[in-house]
């Protein structure tokens, strides 16, 4: 592209081709990016083809059953990602020079999230500002990460397997996931047992949970448990892999800390291993890029600020 035609690419272009090829790259296809958009597929195929046209570049392969975003592709998508983000995010911030300090905070946040240092930073954050609102979306710990990077949400709390490169990532807090099984279910009631003694049984577990996954120390417990491979039933929430533990469809993980109240109240038994379960980090997670109107940038900053003040630790729960 020559120069004098790059300096007007901006004036001309069509924004919305480049909102409609963001959502083909993330959808992976046409016919689910036409789904998602509202439209039919050829207006989509033909958005792209323009848009090509307009760059001199090919962006997808597209051929019978390949999908392949090119490095031309890659590169666009991830300036995309950042013009929207910005752009989704310019009601927020002209409405801050209209309310000074007050602001809407959302919030990204993994199910299974329960941490007294987030309840507390939230408390105290209310009190000092009460006008400040908040929205909580729970969403699986990957969609967590994509929100904070498309700058939908302020922070996000999740696990991590891979890190993304324009996102900070904090340690917030450390939890421990046991094995646990339902009151109708063989094991239960049983003390003394090994992890041998759940060797072949059925299980349910969460989505991430595979060993090239952000659960990856509970895949491999599973396997030396010899856990049967065949997993009933899966799910990125916590509460509805809890429903099916204890409506007996299989023994599965969760985190210690969260559960110990059914426990304590026979919805749940406790299984082996007793000693050194695994350890997993929930990650404070931020787009450094991101524009956050005062409220997000105060509530931010204080969590990281608890962060520091407090030793790993401290940040600890369980196991007990």
């Amino acid at each position: 592209m020559k120069k004098h035609e790059a300096q007007r690419l901006a004036w001309d272009l069509d924004w919305n081709l480049l909102r409609t090829f963001m959502v083909v790259v993330e959808e992976r296809g046409i016919t689910a990016a036409a789904e998602r958009l509202g439209l039919k597929q050829p207006t989509i195929s033909n958005a792209l083809a323009r848009l090509e046209r307009r760059l001199d570049r090919r962006l997808i392969e597209r051929k019978p059953n390949v999908f392949e975003v090119t490095r031309a592709g890659q590169l666009l998508y991830a300036d995309c990602v950042e013009i929207f983000g910005t752009v989704s995010r310019l009601p927020i911030r002209l409405r801050d020079v209209k309310e000074d300090v007050t602001g809407h905070v959302l919030i990204a946040v993994a199910s299974h999230i329960a941490s007294p240092l987030f309840d507390e930073a939230l408390s105290d954050f209310h009190a000092r500002h009460p006008r400040a609102t908040f929205g909580i979306q729970v969403m699986t710990s990957l969609d967590v990460a994509t929100a904070v990077a498309q700058k939908r949400a302020a922070f996000g709390l999740c696990l991590v397997h891979t890190q993304d490169p324009r996102l900070d990532y904090r340690v917030f807090y450390r939890e421990f996931f046991g094995f646990f099984c339902g009151p109708t279910h063989r094991l239960y009631g049983r003390t003394g047992l090994a992890l041998e003694d759940l060797r072949g049984e059925t299980s349910v577990s969460f989505q991430t949970d595979h060993t090239s996954d952000a659960l990856r120390p509970v895949a491999l417990l599973r396997a030396r448990a010899g856990v049967d491979e065949e997993v009933v039933g899966v799910s990125s929430s916590l509460e509805e892999v809890r429903r099916m533990i204890t409506a007996g469809l299989g023994i599965g993980p969760l985190p210690l800390h969260v559960v110990r109240r059914d426990v304590r109240d026979g919805l749940l038994w406790r299984l082996p291993p007793y000693q050194d379960p695994p350890a997993i980090d929930i990650h404070l997670v931020f787009n450094p890029q991101a524009s956050l109107n005062r409220a997000e940038a105060g509530l931010l900053a204080l969590l990281c600020e608890r962060v520091e003040a407090l030793p790993l630790p401290a940040r600890t729960y369980g196991p007990e």
